[in-house]
C-alpha cells in the first residue's frame, strides 16, 4: 500500500464511539442590523478611514488575583495595535464613548433564533465584558449577553442539545499583521454577532457538519442575517477520551468541519500514544530534565550549505541545540496529515517566542543541512540512539524564551493532551494559537443597564421565527422541484437565497432553473477547475436578474460562470454578461441563413433531418451561451421549410 493509502487508512478507519469523541459548536453569524449592537453607526465595512489611533493593552488581575493565561500571552507579545477608524465608527468603537443601549433588533432576531431551536428566553438581558487583549477590540475586552438557555436541534433521530444562546459585538477587522504591531479597521467592531453554543453531543464528525448546517439554515431563514465570506464562523470543541477539551477557532467553510473533526480526534488519539510510549520507555519529566542538554553550536555551522541557517547568522542569530533523552522517533511521529510532533513543538516557537521554527533530529539531514553537520551535532550533545535533538536558531534575545518554551512542551507530552486554542487552516489541519482563556475572564458590564423582555419584544421577534422544515420541502415540491431537488435545496447553505431568488424573479424565471443553477451548476463548474468561492451570492443574482430581463439566456449561466472562475485573469461579471448577451432574432436568422448556404442543397433534400442536426451543431458552436436552444431548433425548421 502507497503511503497515501496509508494516511488514508488511518484517517478513516477510526471508530470515533469507541474513542469517546464528544464535539461541540459555536456558531457566530452577523445580524443583518441596521445598527451596530451598542452605537447607531451602520453595519457596513468602509476602507474609507478618517484618521488612526494606536494602543497597547495590558491584562490586570481578576478580583480573586488571578491574571487570565490568554491575556496574559498576548500581552507578552509586547505588541502595539493600531486602529484605522473609519467612516463606519464613532468614540464608542475608539473606548472614548459609553456604550449606548443595546439593540433592540439585534435582540428580536436572537429571540427568533431561540423559540426555532426551542429554547428557554430569559427574562431580563444583562452585558458582560469578557476579556479580549489581542488587539480586535480598543477597549481590552468584548461585550456578550445571554438571551437563552438550553433548547435543541433534531439531527435525524437523535436531539442534540443547546447550552447558550448570546449576542455579542463582533471584533474589529484585521488588516495588517506584524511581528511588533497589528493594525485593525473599526468598521467590523460592534456589528451585531448572535453566538449559539451546543452541548458536546456530538459523537460524529459528519453529525457535526450536519449540526452546523442545520443551525446556519435557522439563522438565514430568518432573513435577517448578513452574508458572504467572514461574516459567519464556526469554533468547534473537541475531545477524546483522555484527552482535552480543544478550541479550534475560525472555521468558515462547512465541508471542512468533518475534516477538522477527523484530524483533531486523530492528533489527540496519537499524543495519547506517545504519552503511553514515554511511560513504555520508562521515562518521567523528573529524568528528561535532568539529562537534557543545552549548547551553543553556533560554531558548527559558520560553514553551512543551508540558506536558512545561513541567513539567520548573517542578521547575527545563534544556533542552539537541545539533547532530548529518550525521545528517538517521536519528534518525527505524525499526528494528523503532513503534521508531526516537531511541527507542534516549532508552532509554540512561533506562537510564544516569535521565531521561524526548529529543526529535529528525526528530519535531518535536510534543508541544506548535511549529515556531517548531524553527525557533529549528535557528538557535541552526547546523542544515542535512544535520543532525539532539537536545533533553534534564534537572536540572543530571544534564545532564554524559545529554550523555556521547547522545554515546556516537551515535558507536556508526559501529559498527554495540552489545553490549549488552534486555528483552523484551508487543508483541514489545525495549529496552535495560544493557550486557552481561563474560566473567570467574565465580568458585568457596568455602563449599561439591563434590557427586560417585555411582551411586545417577543411579538416582534415571533415574526421572524421561520417555517418548520417539513413545511418547507412540501412548499418546494409544490414550486416544480423533484424531491431529489427540493432535499438538496431544504439541506443547502444557499436556501435562503433561492427563496429571495423566487421571491423576486420567478415565476418568470422558474424556480427548479434557480434551484438546479445553485445546486449543479456550481458543482458543474467546480468540477470544471472553477474557483467556486467567487461565486458570491451577489454574482447569482445579477446573472438571474439578466435572465429575467432577458439579457442573457438561461445556458449562457454555466458559460459565464466557468469563464469567470477560470481565468488567469480577475474578471468583472458585467464584461462577462455583455460578452454573452443574448442575440436577437433576426442575428440569429442571419447566422442559421449563412450556415444553411454553406451546405448544399441536395445534401438537404436527401435527409432533412439530418441536415438539421448537422446546422444545429455549427450554430450552436457559433452562439452558445448568447441564445437559447430551443429559439434555434425553432428557428432552424422555419429557414429548412422555406428552403
Amino acid at each position: 500500500m502507497s503511503k497515501e493509502g496509508k494516511k488514508e487508512e488511518n484517517s478513516t478507519s477510526i471508530d470515533y464511539k469507541g474513542l469517546g469523541l464528544k464535539v461541540g459548536l459555536e456558531i457566530h453569524q452577523q445580524l443583518d442590523t441596521k445598527n451596530k449592537l451598542f452605537c447607531n453607526c451602520p453595519t457596513t465595512l468602509s476602507d474609507n478611514y478618517k484618521f488612526t489611533l494606536e494602543r497597547f493593552l495590558r491584562p490586570v488581575s481578576s478580583e480573586l488575583g488571578e491574571v487570565d493565561v490568554a491575556a496574559l500571552f498576548e500581552w507578552e507579545r509586547g505588541r502595539k495595535y493600531i486602529y484605522q477608524v473609519s467612516t463606519s465608527s464613532c468614540l464608542v468603537e475608539c473606548d472614548e464613548e459609553p456604550p449606548h443601549l443595546i439593540n433592540d433588533e439585534a435582540l428580536e432576531i436572537a429571540l427568533a433564533t431561540a423559540m426555532g431551536l426551542h429554547s428557554t428566553i430569559v427574562d431580563e438581558v444583562y452585558v458582560m465584558r469578557k476579556i479580549v487583549i489581542d488587539g480586535s477590540n480598543t477597549s481590552g475586552f468584548q461585550r456578550t449577553a445571554i438571551v437563552a438557555l438550553g433548547g435543541y436541534v433534531e439531527d435525524r433521530n437523535e436531539r442534540i442539545g443547546i447550552q447558550t444562546i448570546a449576542v455579542e459585538e463582533d471584533a474589529a477587522r484585521k488588516i495588517e499583521d506584524k511581528p511588533d504591531h497589528v493594525t485593525y479597521n473599526l468598521d467590523r467592531l460592534g456589528i451585531p454577532l448572535i453566538e449559539i453554543s451546543t452541548s458536546p453531543d456530538i459523537h460524529d464528525p459528519d453529525q457535526a457538519a450536519r449540526v452546523a448546517l442545520k443551525i446556519g439554515q435557522l439563522l438565514r431563514l430568518t432573513k435577517k442575517v448578513k452574508r458572504g465570506l467572514g461574516t459567519i464562523r464556526q469554533d468547534i470543541n473537541v475531545s477524546i477520551a483522555g484527552g482535552t477539551k480543544t478550541e479550534i477557532k475560525g472555521v468558515q467553510e462547512l465541508d471542512l468541519i468533518p475534516i477538522i473533526v477527523k484530524n483533531e480526534a486523530l492528533r489527540q488519539l496519537r499524543l495519547l500514544e506517545i504519552k503511553d510510549e514515554l511511560k513504555r520507555r520508562g521515562l518521567t519529566k523528573e529524568t528528561v530534565m535532568n539529562n537534557m542538554i543545552v549548547k551553543d553550536l553556533t560554531y558548527l555551522f559558520e560553514k553551512t550549505d543551508s540558506k536558512i541557517v545561513k541567513r539567520e547568522l548573517e542578521k547575527g542569530s545563534l544556533v542552539f541545540g537541545i539533547k532530548v533523552p529518550g525521545f528517538t522517533k517521536l519528534l518525527g511521529k505524525e499526528l494528523m496529515p503532513n503534521r508531526r510532533f516537531g511541527t507542534e513543538i516549532a508552532d509554540y516557537v512561533r506562537a510564544l517566542a516569535g521565531l521561524g521554527g526548529i529543526f529535529h533530529s528525526d528530519e535531518l539531514p535536510n534543508y541544506g543541512i548535511s549529515q556531517d553537520e548531524v553527525n557533529k551535532v549528535k557528538r557535541d550533545l552526547s546523542i544515542t540512539d535512544n535520543d532525539a535533538f532539537i536545533l533553534v536558531v534564534t537572536p540572543q534575545s530571544k534564545a532564554d524564551k524559545a529554550i523555556e518554551v521547547i522545554k515546556n512542551r516537551i515535558l507536556a507530552a508526559f501529559d498527554g493532551v495540552p489545553k490549549e486554542t488552534r486555528a483552523a487552516q484551508e487543508d483541514g489541519t489545525t495549529k496552535f494559537t495560544r493557550p486557552q482563556p481561563g474560566a473567570a475572564r467574565m465580568y458585568p458590564e457596568t455602563d449599561i443597564p439591563p434590557r427586560r423582555i417585555t411582551p411586545d419584544i417577543l411579538e416582534r421577534a415571533k415574526l421572524l421565527v421561520p417555517e418548520p422544515p417539513e413545511v418547507k420541502y412540501k412548499r418546494l415540491l409544490e414550486m416544480g422541484l423533484s424531491k431529489e431537488l427540493a432535499n438538496q435545496i431544504l439541506m443547502s447553505v444557499n436556501l435562503a437565497l433561492f427563496e429571495e431568488l423566487v421571491e423576486k424573479y420567478s415565476p418568470k424565471v422558474p424556480p427548479v432553473f434557480i434551484a438546479t443553477t445553485l445546486e449543479n451548476t456550481i458543482k458543474y463548474v467546480k468540477a470544471k477547475g472553477g474557483n467556486i468561492s467567487l461565486i458570491t451570492d451577489d454574482v447569482i443574482e445579477a446573472l438571474i436578474k439578466e435572465v429575467y430581463n432577458n439579457t442573457i439566456t438561461k445556458d449562457a449561466i454555466e458559460e459565464i460562470l466557468i469563464e469567470y472562475t477560470t481565468s488567469k485573469s480577475p474578471k468583472n461579471i458585467n464584461e462577462l454578461i455583455n460578452k454573452y448577451r443574448s442575440l436577437s432574432d433576426e442575428e440569429l436568422r442571419k447566422i442559421i441563413k449563412e450556415t444553411i448556404s454553406s451546405i448544399p442543397q441536395n445534401v438537404i433534400a436527401e435527409n432533412k433531418a439530418k441536415a438539421f442536426n448537422m446546422i444545429m451543431g455549427k450554430i450552436m458552436t457559433k452562439v452558445r451561451g448568447k441564445a437559447d436552444g430551443k429559439k434555434v431548433a425553432e428557428l432552424i425548421k422555419e429557414e429548412l421549410d422555406r428552403v
